[in-house]
Parts: structure tokens; C-alpha cells; sequence
């Protein structure tokens, strides 16, 4: 059995959830698939996957192995390209992934402009509201916000975001700017939950306003939609509006309060034999963000 073949298989199945969907996707026969994957399963001695008509899931060893079998592949992957020179020509899939918002507004630009330059790399970009780990899931790189907690991750430092309460100019022109966090309560006042999941607003100092909103939304863009509409306040992070501040769309208000602002960071895994891929689209987009004034104001 080609053991690395046999680990893409197994990967390329719990990818997509599906024999039939991996077989189509590697572009063999749905009986390779099939044959492969018992093979690895009598070799480990442990049944890698729960079959049933309508899914294809994994079972607790597999989702176990899954880990494994991407770094085992990823090790490979960079060992064969440093003995090919590939770590001077930036080649094969790269997997990255930032909060949604961010990834979508600053990392994708940066992202396609890379692709126009290095025609042999293709990107998976996932963009997810929460924080995954880069080794378990198979992530090259991450956008980080706040305090880094992995120590074992090389990071570098590309900017910061602030926490901010911003409006509509038509909503502060009828009921006026607030001068001090305690003027909110006079305020129709938007909650984004994954912001700020409880009913106070911290401000600098270690003041904190309790808040009653009107309404609340599960996700940013929504409250942000609300306040450009005229309807109220809400308080999101700087880099969530970056575009709306920019068309003019939204104002920030309470400046002089905001708490101290939140560092961006890029990571990566440690280890000198980081792939050429990685190492420059970090360059790319290090460059990128560093550059941009919401981002570093």
C-alpha cells in the first residue's frame, strides 16, 4: 500500500464527508477509494470512519489520525520541496485563516494579488469567528486578534484594532454626539453579541457602562447594517467598519475612551524548513496590513 497515497485518500474523505464526493475530487474510482480505506483501516486496526447512505463520518480514532495524517503529509510536503529547491519557488496549497470580517476586507485582496503572482500556488482561505489550531487543522497561517497564547507559533506583529461605538451621521445629527460613555443611556443603543456578550461596555480606565439595547444581533454584520440604516449606536471592532468609515457611511464617537486597542498578529508554525509559500505570502501580507490606516491608526 503507497502509505502517503493512502493518507491523501483518507483526508480527501473526511474533507468532503463522502467516498463517492473524495473519489470524484482525487479523480479516481469510487472502488479505489473504497479499498483504499480498508486497507489503512485493517493496517491501523481501528475503524477510521462510520459509514452509513446518507454521510461519511469520522469515528474518534479518525478524528484523531486526522491531525496526524496532515502533518505527516505537511513534513513530507516540506522535505521533498527543500530537496527539489521548491523553498525558493513557492508552490502547492496554501491554507489560511482570519476572523470573517478581517479575512474578507483585508486578507482576500492581498490573497489574489499573491495568486496573480505565483501561478503555482492555489489557497484555501477560511474564515471563521473563532480560534483554531494551526497544527490540529491543517492551517499554514492565521490572522490572530488579541492576546497570543500559543507560544509555540511564530507571530508577527502587523497592526491593531480598537473597540469602538460608531453611528450614522443622520442618526448623531437628530439625537446628537455623546460626550461621555454615561451619555449612552440616553441612546438607542445595537448589540453585537459576538462582540460583547454581556450587557456592559468597557471603556479605558476599567469604566464599564451598563447597557439595555433595543436590540441585539448573533453576528456584526447585521448590527452594523442597523446603525448604518440611522437606527442606533453599536460598538464593534475598528477594522469591522474600516470600509464604512472610509465611504463615509459611519462616524466613531467616544474616541478618548476606547480601551487599550488589540494587536494583530500573523502566525505561523515555528521551524526552518517553513515552505516557500508561506514565507511569502507572510512577506506579502505583513506588508499589506502594516500599510493600511485602519489598521494602524
Amino acid at each position: 500500500m503507497d502509505r502517503l497515497r493512502a493518507l491523501e485518500v483518507f483526508i480527501a474523505v473526511a474533507k468532503v464527508g463522502s467516498l463517492a464526493g473524495a473519489a470524484k475530487a482525487m479523480s479516481i474510482s469510487a472502488p479505489t477509494v473504497t479499498r483504499v480505506i480498508g486497507d489503512l483501516e485493517a493496517e491501523l486496526g481501528v475503524l477510521l470512519f462510520h459509514r452509513s447512505t446518507r454521510a461519511t463520518t469520522l469515528t474518534d480514532p479518525g478524528r484523531s489520525f486526522l491531525s496526524d495524517a496532515r502533518r505527516i503529509l505537511e513534513d513530507y510536503q516540506a522535505s521533498r520541496d527543500a530537496v527539489r529547491g521548491a523553498h525558493r519557488a513557492p508552490s502547492g496549497l496554501l491554507r489560511l485563516t482570519a476572523p470573517t470580517l478581517f479575512g474578507q476586507y483585508y486578507v482576500s485582496p492581498v490573497l489574489l494579488d499573491f495568486l496573480d503572482r505565483y501561478e503555482d500556488v492555489e489557497a484555501e482561505a477560511i474564515y471563521l469567528d473563532r480560534v483554531v489550531n494551526l497544527i490540529d487543522e491543517g492551517f499554514d497561517l492565521a490572522v490572530r486578534i488579541g492576546a497570543l497564547t500559543d507560544t509555540n507559533l511564530i507571530a508577527v506583529r502587523v497592526g491593531e484594532v480598537r473597540r469602538v461605538v460608531c453611528a450614522s451621521s443622520p442618526y448623531l445629527a437628530r439625537h446628537g454626539l455623546p460626550q461621555s460613555p454615561a451619555d449612552l443611556t440616553g441612546h438607542r443603543l445595537i448589540a453585537a453579541r459576538s462582540v460583547t456578550p454581556a450587557n456592559e461596555w468597557r471603556f479605558a480606565a476599567g469604566r464599564t457602562v451598563k447597557i439595555r439595547p433595543q436590540i441585539s444581533f448573533s453576528s456584526v454584520p447585521a448590527a452594523i447594517s442597523a446603525a448604518k440604516a440611522g437606527w442606533g449606536l453599536t460598538r464593534v471592532l475598528s477594522y469591522q467598519i474600516g470600509p464604512d468609515l472610509a465611504a463615509g457611511a459611519l462616524k466613531t464617537v467616544l474616541s478618548e475612551y476606547e480601551p487599550t486597542p488589540l494587536p494583530i498578529h500573523i502566525v505561523h508554525a515555528e521551524g526552518g524548513s517553513t515552505s516557500a509559500k508561506v514565507r511569502a505570502f507572510v512577506d506579502m501580507v505583513v506588508s499589506g496590513l502594516r500599510a493600511d490606516p485602519f489598521l494602524n491608526s
